[in-house]
């Protein structure tokens, strides 16, 4: 299957450089560019697209306020985040804005590849370490705990076995190290990931540790509440 892209960012040079790696991929076809995102929506209006690789800092309408429109649409394309620097705040919002990770702009091709392919099978690709650091740093952004007693509710679906994982996957821990904690098989960690993620609907692993962040379950630095 052919993974149809997107390239939006309003420097014209850097979009032919992805251009150019991305069309050399037989699994892979740009099929769309915009310079903004304004231009991008106005795009998808009409052009089936797969991924989105979204800038964040452009002229007329950004790349987080974009990417929430994208994710708000039914059957909408998964968005990949490309930042210039390590850790912008900008790439925080763009996770909680329904992104489904982010990357540096000068991310080797073979692991923005590896990436795009990830994102299209439904998988993150923020690693757990950098999703942790992005929140311990951008932690003051989200709700004070007077906000969270509704969201904890939301929990309550969760079986404590369910519970357990997540708050393992907010802290960075990888499918393979949670099964390690619990001696657990990765197969049965990556179901019960799969099953947090159908009864909170949420899209991926990455939002499951904005939602921990969310509800007060994990604070900055990694801490679990008791």
């Amino acid at each position: 299957m052919t993974i149809r892209l997107m390239l939006v960012d309003d420097q014209v040079l850097l979009r032919t450089g992805f251009r150019m790696v991305l069309a050399a991929q037989q699994d892979m076809e740009v099929v769309a560019e915009a310079g903004d995102g304004a231009e991008a929506l106005e795009i998808l209006r009409t052009t089936p697209v797969d991924v989105v690789l979204m800038d964040v800092r452009m002229p007329r309408l950004d790349g987080v306020e974009a990417t929430r429109r994208i994710c708000a649409q039914e059957g909408a394309p998964k968005v990949l985040i490309l930042t210039t620097f390590d850790l912008d705040e900008y790439a925080f919002s763009g996770l909680k804005a329904g992104a489904s990770g982010f990357m540096l702009k000068d991310v080797p091709p073979g692991e923005l590849l590896t990436a795009i392919r990830a994102v299209h099978s439904g998988d993150a690709v923020v690693a757990p370490s950098t999703t942790r650091r992005l929140l311990d740093r951008f932690s003051p952004m989200l709700p004070s705990s007077g906000g969270r007693e509704p969201q904890h509710k939301a929990l309550e679906k969760l079986t404590e076995r369910e519970r357990e994982v997540m708050l393992l996957v907010a802290q960075g821990l990888s499918n393979g190290e949670i099964a390690a904690r619990l001696v657990l098989s990765e197969a049965t960690v990556k179901t019960h990931v799969g099953r947090i993620l159908t009864k909170l609907a949420l899209r991926d692993r990455v939002q499951v540790v904005v939602l921990a962040y969310e509800t007060g379950l994990v604070r900055a630095g990694g801490n679990t509440l008791p």
